[in-house]
Formats: C-alpha cells, sequence, structure tokens
C-alpha cells in the first residue's frame, strides 16, 4: 500500500515539475516573443502611417498632396455612438472587462473550434488584437505547407496577443476603439471610418443612421466579401446580423431593428480622389511625372527599393505660380462661359449628335455614345451588380477570357453572321477565334448570353430613366441640380467645349500655369498633353524657315494668288497637285508683305513660302530644334496650313524659344523633390538649344507682335505682346500663342468630340475662341500686379548690324508676281527666292 501510494506520489511529482517546466518554457518563450521584432510601446504610442507627399507651388505654399490613404482620423468624442454601439456588439461585448485578450472568448474558440471542430464557432480576437493586427501583424502564409502554416499562425496570435496587452497600458479603451476605426481600410481608397462614411454614404460618421452605421461595422470581418457597392445581397446579410446582435446587446430596438432590416441599403456611393483641390489638373499630371522621373532616374531608398510617391511623403517642389494659376482659372471660367453661350447660340435647334452627317458618320457618333455609356460609374456600378456575378461560372472555365462588353458584342453578332465572318470585322486572331468557338460551344454560353441582353435591357432602361441629379454648371458652385435621364446627362457634359491652357516663362522653361481643362471634377480628362490640330500657328514656323535659310525680308510682298505644288516638284514627293484655297474661300489679287501675310494668316502666302524652300526639311529641323519631334509631323507641304497634330505643351514651348532670343529650354514644372528627411533626391536641370539666330528670331517677334497690332480685346495692356492665332478646318478647333518677353501662353479651345464645334467662323475662329483669353489674362496680370510678371520688360535686341531689313520704309524689292517655272532643277537649299 505504502509502496503505491509512493508511486502516485512521484507520478504527482513529476506531473507538477513537468507543469512546472512547461509553464516555465511557456513564459520564456512569451518573454522571447516580446523581444523578436515586436513594436515598443514607444512606436505604439506613434504609430506608422503611409506619409503623403507634398506638392509645393513656385512660393513653397502646399498647392496639395498626392497619398494612397485618404485618412480623415477622428478622436472618440467625434465618432458615431450608434458606429460604437454596432462595434461593441458584433466584435468585441466584453471590451471593457478584458485587459486586451478576452480569456472566454479564447476558451470558447478552443472548446467549440479545436476541440469540437465547430468552424462557425466564432473568432477569438478583441479589438485590441484586431488593432494589434492592424498595426503589426505580417499575415503572409504562402508556400507554407499545413504543420508550418499553423505554427506561424500560433507565433502571430501570441505576438498580437502581447502587442494587444501593451496597447491597452498605453491607451485608454476608447482611444483604441478610435485608433482602430481610423485605422480600418474599408476599401476604394477610404481609410478610417470618417473616410468611409464619405466615400459610400456621402456624410460624415456623426451623421450615420443605425443601418448605415452596421454596413460599415460589417464591414470590419471582411471588407471584400460584405461590398455593399459589389455584392449588396452579402453586405446586406452582414448589415442585418450586426443589427440584431445590437439588439441583443440592448443597443437597439428589436422593432426598429426588424424595420431596418427589411429596407435596401441606400448608397450614395462617391468615391474621394487624392487630387481634389487647388490645381487638379496639374495635380494629376504631378503625380505621372513624379513617377517617371523616379523611374528613369532610379532614385532608390536605403533599403534599394523605389520611392513611392504616394507613400513617402516626398516634398515636390514645383515652378506653379499660385497668383498666376488662380488668375488663370477664374480668367478662364469667364471666358468659356462667354464661348459656351455662342455654341448653344449657334446650335439652337439642331441636334450635333446628328447635324449634317452621312450614315457612316452617324454610325461613328453612336459608338462613340456607346462607348461613353459603359465608361460610366452608373454602368460599371450596374454590371457589377448585376451582371458579372453571373459569369464567375465561365471565368472559373476560361480563365483567360475577361469577358469584357466588346466580346459579348462579338458574340452577339456572331449569333446572326458567324464567328467566321465577325472574326474579320473585328481583326481578332486564330488564336482568340479557336477559344471563341470553344466558349460558344459551352453549355453555360447560352444562359451568359441571355443574360448579357436582360442586362442591356436593363441598362437601356436606367439610362433612359429621369434622376434627380448634378450638372456642371458655370455658376459659382460649378454645377446645378436638375432632372435628367443618365443618357441625356452624357450627352449635356459632351456638349461642353474644352481647353487647354498652359503659361511658360521662356528664360527658364519652367510651367507657370496649367490648366487641362473647364473642371476637374465633371471633366477628368487633362487636354494639355492631348493632339490637337494647330492650324495656322504652325505658320510662324513656316515664315521662320524662309527668314532662316532663304534671307527672305518680311517686308517682301507676295501676291494673293493661288499657288499649286505639282506632282515631282521639289522634294515634296507629291503624286496629287496641291492647290489649296484661303479660308475665306477667295483670293485678293492683292500683293502684301508678310508681315501683313501673317497678320492676315493668308493660305497663299505660306504655300508660296514653302514652294520655295522646295522641301519640308527646313521648317521640319527648325521645329525639331525648338522640341517638337519631327517624326511626329507628315513631311507634306499640307504641314505649312497646320495640318499637323501636336499638344497645347509642345506648341507652347516651342513658341517659347521666340520671346527667349531663339533659345529653345525643353519645358519642366518640378525643380526640385525632396525625401521625408528633407534630402535632395532630384533636381531639374532642363537642357536648352539655339533653335534660331538672334537676330532672324527678333525678326520673327517683330512679326508677331506685328500680328497682333490693332487686334481686339487688347485696349489698355501695356505689355510687350506678340502672337498668332489659330483656326482648323470646320471650326474644331480654335487656338492663340501669345508671347511676352517674360511670359509665353497657349491657348487652345474645342470640343472632346469633333463635332461639339462651332457653325461658321464668326465664333469658330481663334481670335474669338482663344485669344480673348490671353488678352484678359496678362490685363489681370497687370491688374492685380502680380510679383513675377513685369509688364515693362522687353525683347533682347542682337546686337550688331541686323542681317534682314524690317523697316519696310527702307526695303525696295518688286512684288513676287508669278513663281519660276523650272524650280524642280535646282538644288535644295539653293538661294533663288528673289530670282
Amino acid at each position: 500500500m505504502d509502496q503505491d501510494r509512493s508511486k502516485i506520489n512521484s507520478v504527482i511529482k513529476k506531473i507538477w515539475v513537468g507543469l512546472g517546466i512547461f509553464v516555465a518554457l511557456v513564459i520564456f518563450y512569451l518573454f522571447y516573443l516580446s523581444l523578436s521584432g515586436l513594436p515598443t510601446f514607444d512606436e505604439l504610442e506613434n504609430p506608422k502611417y503611409d506619409f503623403a507627399s507634398q506638392i509645393l507651388s513656385s512660393n513653397n505654399s502646399t498647392l496639395g498632396r498626392l497619398y494612397i490613404e485618404n485618412r480623415v482620423p477622428v478622436t472618440y468624442e467625434q465618432l458615431s455612438p450608434f458606429v460604437v454601439q454596432a462595434l461593441l456588439a458584433t466584435e468585441d461585448v466584453r471590451f471593457y472587462k478584458h485587459s486586451g485578450v478576452d480569456a472566454e472568448a479564447v476558451a470558447r474558440v478552443v472548446a467549440k473550434t479545436l476541440v469540437l471542430a465547430n468552424k462557425s464557432a466564432g473568432g477569438g480576437s478583441t479589438i485590441t488584437q484586431q488593432l494589434a493586427k492592424l498595426l503589426y501583424s505580417d499575415r503572409d502564409f504562402s508556400n507554407m505547407g499545413t504543420i508550418r502554416k499553423n505554427f506561424a499562425l500560433v507565433n502571430i496570435k501570441l505576438k498580437e496577443w502581447i502587442t494587444a496587452i501593451k496597447l491597452e497600458r498605453s491607451y485608454t479603451k476608447e482611444e483604441i476603439i478610435a485608433m482602430y476605426l481610423n485605422k480600418f481600410n474599408f476599401i476604394y481608397g477610404a481609410y478610417g471610418i470618417e473616410a468611409a462614411s464619405e466615400t459610400y454614404f456621402s456624410k460624415g460618421n456623426k451623421e450615420l443612421n443605425e443601418s448605415e452605421a452596421a454596413v460599415l461595422v460589417g464591414m470590419l470581418k471582411n471588407p471584400s466579401l460584405y461590398n455593399p457597392v459589389r455584392r449588396k445581397e452579402q453586405a446586406i446579410n452582414r448589415r442585418n446580423t450586426v443589427l440584431r446582435r445590437m439588439v441583443t446587446n440592448g443597443a437597439l430596438d428589436a422593432k426598429k431593428a426588424e424595420k431596418l432590416i427589411e429596407k435596401p441599403i441606400e448608397l450614395k456611393f462617391k468615391p474621394k480622389s487624392h487630387i481634389e483641390g487647388d490645381a487638379t489638373y496639374f495635380r494629376m499630371e504631378v503625380g505621372k511625372e513624379v513617377a517617371s522621373i523616379i523611374k528613369h532616374n532610379d532614385l532608390q531608398k536605403s533599403d534599394g527599393s523605389l520611392y513611392d510617391i504616394y507613400r513617402d511623403g516626398l516634398k515636390i517642389y514645383t515652378s506653379i505660380d499660385v497668383e498666376m494659376q488662380k488668375i488663370a482659372e477664374a480668367t478662364m471660367l469667364k471666358h468659356m462661359k462667354s464661348v459656351q453661350n455662342n455654341y448653344w447660340r449657334e446650335w439652337k435647334g439642331k441636334d450635333p449628335w446628328k447635324y449634317n452627317t452621312d450614315a457612316k458618320q452617324l454610325a461613328i457618333r453612336e459608338n462613340t455614345m456607346k462607348n461613353l455609356v459603359r465608361s460610366s460609374d452608373r454602368y460599371i456600378t450596374m454590371r457589377q451588380n448585376d451582371f458579372e456575378p453571373d459569369l464567375e461560372g465561365m471565368m472559373r472555365k476560361f480563365p483567360s477570357i475577361n469577358f469584357t462588353d466588346i466580346e459579348f458584342d462579338i458574340w452577339s453578332a456572331a449569333e446572326k453572321d458567324g464567328l467566321e465572318k465577325v472574326a474579320k470585322k473585328y481583326k481578332i486572331t486564330d488564336d482568340q477565334e479557336r477559344i471563341y468557338a470553344k466558349i460558344m460551344d459551352d453549355p453555360d454560353y447560352k444562359i451568359a448570353l441571355a443574360k448579357w441582353q436582360k442586362f442591356r435591357n436593363d441598362v437601356r432602361t436606367s439610362f433612359g430613366k429621369k434622376y434627380k441629379m448634378k450638372v456642371f454648371a458655370y455658376n459659382a458652385m460649378a454645377e446645378k441640380d436638375t432632372t435628367m435621364t443618365p443618357y441625356d446627362s452624357i450627352r449635356y457634359h459632351r456638349s461642353f467645349l474644352q481647353t487647354g491652357i498652359i503659361a511658360i516663362e521662356p528664360t527658364t522653361g519652367q510651367v507657370k500655369v496649367w490648366v487641362g481643362g473647364i473642371n476637374h471634377k465633371y471633366f477628368k480628362f487633362d487636354h494639355i498633353r492631348s493632339k490637337r490640330q494647330v492650324g495656322s500657328t504652325f505658320k510662324p514656323f513656316v515664315y521662320a524657315s524662309a527668314i532662316a535659310f532663304q534671307g527672305v525680308s518680311p517686308c517682301q510682298r507676295v501676291v494673293d494668288q493661288q499657288y499649286t505644288i505639282s506632282p515631282g516638284e521639289g522634294h515634296f514627293g507629291l503624286i496629287n497637285s496641291w492647290s489649296p484655297g484661303n479660308a475665306e474661300g477667295r483670293f485678293s489679287g492683292q500683293s502684301m508683305t508678310l508681315y501683313e501675310a501673317l497678320k492676315e494668316s493668308r493660305n497663299s502666302v505660306s504655300v508660296y513660302l514653302m514652294k520655295q524652300m522646295q522641301s519640308t526639311s527646313y521648317v521640319l529641323d527648325l521645329v525639331n530644334n525648338m522640341g517638337i519631334d519631327k517624326k511626329k509631323i507628315p513631311a507634306q507641304p499640307s504641314i505649312c496650313l497646320g495640318a499637323a497634330e501636336l499638344t497645347v505643351f509642345e506648341m507652347t514651348g516651342a513658341y517659347a524659344s521666340f520671346a527667349n532670343n531663339g533659345t529653345y529650354i525643353v519645358p519642366s514644372f518640378i525643380t526640385k523633390i525632396e525625401d521625408k528627411n528633407g534630402k535632395v533626391i532630384y533636381k531639374n536641370t532642363s537642357d536648352e538649344k539655339q533653335a534660331l539666330s538672334p537676330d532672324i528670331n527678333y525678326v520673327m517677334v517683330d512679326m508677331l507682335r506685328y500680328a497682333v497690332r490693332g487686334a481686339a480685346g487688347f485696349k489698355g495692356v501695356v505689355s510687350n505682346i506678340g502672337g498668332k492665332t489659330g483656326t482648323t478646318n470646320d471650326y474644331v478647333d480654335g487656338w492663340f500663342m501669345g508671347i511676352t518677353p517674360g511670359l509665353v501662353v497657349g491657348t487652345w479651345v474645342g470640343g472632346d468630340d469633333q463635332w461639339t464645334r462651332f457653325l461658321s467662323l464668326t465664333n469658330g475662329q481663334g481670335s474669338k475662341m482663344a485669344r480673348p483669353f490671353f488678352s484678359e489674362f496678362i490685363r489681370q496680370l497687370e491688374m492685380q500686379k502680380v510679383a513675377d510678371f513685369d509688364p515693362k520688360a522687353k525683347y533682347i535686341v542682337p546686337s550688331g548690324p541686323q542681317t534682314i531689313i524690317t523697316d519696310c520704309s527702307q526695303y525696295s524689292r518688286p512684288d513676287v508676281i508669278t513663281v519660276p517655272k523650272d524650280t524642280t532643277k535646282k538644288k535644295e537649299g539653293e538661294d533663288d527666292f528673289f530670282e
């Protein structure tokens, strides 16, 4: 008996020793974990967030910020009580009773989930642990086996427990709730409860009702799965779960909860953008430019990775002049409102989408409208919610196919005309055709196509129904309330004429003003870098080439008559004769100086000069030296009339050479970039080259000044101005390139569609569409005495004798009446202009 008791005591002793060793090992392991990369108290008290990059103007004031996390932090006192009640009822009912780890919840998980294998038993993480997870945890289990994954998960859980306990010692319960709700990513760029409230319901979190609060709290479990935009059914079910738990926890009346449960989720979804605010078009361009600079210059952080403009807190110094920018935007709105009113008057009673068009053009316009509908937010949301869920099975079968709208258009057409015929029309590759054939043979294909047809009908119904909405308007709010169909709203907004305006300081190449359109909220496309036909603004390059390479004087007189460039003539390589007319449709037959010809923008004289040069190479070489890649310009004589398609950015940079003594400086708007510690990681060093000799350039400046002499709108302007208008065929594009010694301004006005245009030269010429902006802008710079603009500045006068006569009283050459007949025998570049 004693022997048995002795054995029992020995076993008990060993158990206690083993238990003690186990406890000691656990304590040692927890101590080890606490020292192995866990955040310190200091780090927990100062949690790190992604840093927004600052965009600074030329006077170092903040233009705006670029960021990846749209976060608006709120304190506990600023939180909606409904949000707090929903959070506690759903995520942690004993939040105020534990110290970071809920022992009861952990025991439940161990007993039910691990022992009884009940996966629906729920999680054991407290709100504090979830915050610890957001601030610390790295749950990357890729390339891990089951055993290793489970061991890693236990490690992570233990670390989260320790971090949670530290958080409870560093913060009050209320601060932990606020931190958690501020930190959480609600997707669509909404970081934190305030941003999420604005994004999903267009209101602050304080204004949320019980249902809306339940939707957002429900997303805390899995924001993608319970996404109320794309997965409405799952989001509703999750919201209802939250509401019922609020009832159980005594935070919501049962009857009220049942009423809320019966209602749908009423979203006012409006994703936020980091480019909202001042100089929005420019700020969007800064993001692209800095990303390009970082990649091109291989700008690396200490860890070897490239800088991230949206996370690394860069300071981006730009050349934008805040005063000039504000004046330009205000002047633009006033001017474009007037232009738009002229447009409405001309088109009264007419439909731009159908006016004066044949069947081919009508099809193009209808296809354009279809694409505009499909790119709209309403359509994208409808497709995500009402159609894409039905495609999941087909997408799993055919993972290489995106199941886009175009593909469904192809399959719909193939049902009528056969896949082989449609494949030729849509230029489908053989591989694509084979895959499409397999899809069309699949038993689920017919179901998918039927659902596509139903979806299209639903779209037509939705886009043809009238809704209350806000649309753009030229008023103080830049919008107005109205009732119209989504289809009509697209047509309405597409009927607004747009603009692209840029101002460059010619002596430095720095961009001082950037206006990419009339309103970034409603019209996102930036027109500064979009290609448009340049019209007569190209003519100064032709005149400059003739003056530079053939010694032509602006006092030379040329007859305003039709000139023809024939096949085989010069080095033009024409197949057919080219005999363009003047914009007015007639020739005066009178002789005029080149001064007068440029001022009146006579096509005949530009053709004459091109004919005399016998080649386009002189002009192409000149513009290439002025920053316009000559490969972008067709080597055809029609470029002398402005047939080339170029951007406002390129044209303004080239004209800046005229105002800078013939020297071209590569335009830039990023002056330097610093990291978050103030270290300069990039500094701009713009290249420059002499495009025109100073004496020839001064002749061109004199001609540009003459071109605006006496023009409407410049009364009272004291600055030394010059410039050239431009108008393209059918009045699609209106231009004005204006120069002063200290600022060169390029202005383009036109529609996003070729049929959004004026119907007559009265309002559709560059002198009406674009020039008034320049004259008023310069006037406002003078009146408001902008510090960086000097109205008294003068162009550089070259030293030494002038090689080209500009004083026409001293010029005595006969009028040019005819063109030499044997020009094809002359060598390219031979000086035969006055023969």
